[in-house]
């Protein structure tokens, strides 16, 4: 390998994808992945991993852009157990703290670093005043591969606090300035290849590029964007360019591995760029040790989610770039079910943001585990009141980052509305109507949500106030999956409840 030169293997979001996906980004069955209809699957990204390196020597760093966590019932089961396990038997260099690694709130994140060693930073984050994780977390790491140094500084989304549970002691700063300053320390020490490892999504990965001096790459995660060069579905190309810096990310999941073949001058200048990420179907082997140990791991869910609930004869929708854009099939399943199953206290709306919606469901008979695949989070439904007025105020909270592909974008029961991305943020939403009847802004409605939502998740800050809240319902899973059983065979549909322009 010529000097200066560099292999990168990079993965971003994976979720708690241990065990194949299928095609919609779901559990996939055994007889599927045996026929070759699988991806990914931490048997087949260990195999990836150990070709890559060997062909690469000693010039090679693999780096994770964050949410390892969240996403499966092995996170439910195990937390942030085997995410340790295998990030630490593939060895990683570094990674980036995503959102979802503080879904247990600190103290989750904080076991998880007991059991790397490897080393998991944050520039615009401060954990000082958290006993758990201070001192634990740093704002970069200087790396060594092939003898010459590369410093890899990393940036988390700051809305955190609203897509998580980090708590009030993790303090979030500017990722622009915070980056920046390390950028610069970094460079005054002498270090001259910069890497930034970030978990802020592909538009605002765009913004620091433009923004920042001094850094070499991004490689991104978080928005769960494919970019590529042979991919017709890609959202750029691998890399898209901006601001005369590379930016690369590689979809979620584990379906591909993220590879960049580097090469650097003397002075730190990145000269060269390529790759393409690496797509884990049926034609990469799976490690027969990662294989039989999925499935000592999977022993005590298998009753769980083999349990078959209901069918459908079609696909159930719930990509996420469909469910946080507008109306889907999988957004009106699980509000229908939330209204149905409160109706009769009084309540006439549901909502549900569309981040929360995390896969699809295949046609055919439809098991518990494939709806807590859907619905992995184990939020509960509440219940409350707010009037028209605030009601509005929400739905233009829910519509106010679709260019962005935020996880606020509301799907709806009960009720309809329009929305009008061209407009600015904040006047976005007209024609909302409640059942037959036009939005009143001074009446009193009762809705039903999901706990986080109630809670001012994803910016829902307007509902903490709401009057008559209750919180404490039965696991939204758990009521979506008897709706499917007693609207058996269930079939998805949309209504054109929600109108975009």
């Amino acid at each position: 390998m010529a000097e200066g030169s560099l292999t990168i293997l990079f993965t971003n979001d994976f979720h708690d994808r241990f065990e194949p996906i299928s095609k919609y980004d779901s559990t996939c069955s055994d007889e599927d992945n045996a026929a070759g209809e699988c991806f990914g699957g931490i048997a087949r990204l260990i195999t990836a991993i150990e070709q890559e390196r060997t062909a690469a020597g000693d010039s090679v760093l693999l780096l994770d852009a964050g949410d390892q966590f969240q996403g499966s019932l092995f996170f439910n089961q195990y937390g942030g157990d085997l995410a340790a396990e295998f990030m630490s038997q593939l060895d990683y260099d570094a990674m980036a703290v995503g959102n979802h690694e503080f879904d247990k709130g600190p103290e989750g994140l904080a076991e998880f670093l007991e059991d790397v060693s490897f080393p998991v930073i944050s520039a615009n984050i401060d954990v000082s005043e958290n006993n758990l994780l201070s001192g634990r977390i740093g704002k970069s790491v200087v790396l060594e591969a092939g003898g010459a140094q590369y410093g890899v500084v990393s940036a988390l989304a700051e809305d955190t606090a609203e897509t998580s549970s980090p708590g009030d002691t993790v303090v979030f700063s500017s990722a622009v300035d915070a980056v920046q300053a390390e950028v610069d320390r970094l460079t005054e020490e002498g270090v001259k290849n910069i890497i930034l490892l970030t978990h802020v999504g592909f538009n605002a990965d765009q913004r620091l590029a433009a923004a920042l001096t001094g850094i070499d790459m991004i490689i991104g995660g978080h928005s769960h964007t494919l970019l590529s060069n042979t991919d017709d579905d890609a959202a750029g190309p691998y890399p898209t360019i901006v601001n005369d810096v590379p930016i690369f990310t590689a979809y979620a999941y584990g379906k591909y591995l993220g590879k960049i073949e580097a090469t650097f001058d003397g002075d730190g200048n990145l000269t060269e760029v390529g790759g393409e990420p690496m797509l884990l179907d049926a034609s990469v082997a799976e490690d027969e040790t990662a294989v039989a140990r999925m499935a000592e791991l999977a022993q005590p869910l298998e009753e769980m989610r083999n349990t078959v609930v209901a069918e459908t004869d079609v696909e159930i929708g719930g990509d996420r770039a469909v469910c946080r854009a507008q109306e889907c099939s999988m957004g009106n399943l699980i509000t229908d079910a939330m209204l149905e199953r409160v109706k009769d206290q009084g309540i006439q709306v549901a909502i549900q943001n569309g981040g929360g919606i995390r896969a699809s469901i295949d046609a055919g008979p439809v098991t518990m585990g494939e709806v807590l695949t859907v619905l992995p989070f184990q939020n509960t439904l509440s219940t409350f009141e707010v009037t028209g007025a605030v009601l509005k105020e929400a739905l233009e909270n829910g519509v106010s980052q679709m260019e962005d592909g935020a996880g606020r974008f509301p799907q709806v029961s009960g009720m309809s509305y329009t929305v009008d991305p061209s407009q600015p943020a904040g006047s976005r939403i007209s024609d909302v109507m409640i059942g037959d009847a036009p939005l009143g802004m001074d009446q009193v409605y009762g809705v039903v949500s999901n706990n986080y939502v109630r809670n001012g998740g994803d910016g829902y800050d307007m509902f903490e106030t709401a009057e008559n809240a209750y919180d404490f319902g039965p696991d939204l899973a758990d009521v979506t999956a008897e709706y499917l059983a007693s609207n058996a065979p269930y079939k998805p549909y949309t209504d054109g409840r929600i109108t975009v322009k």
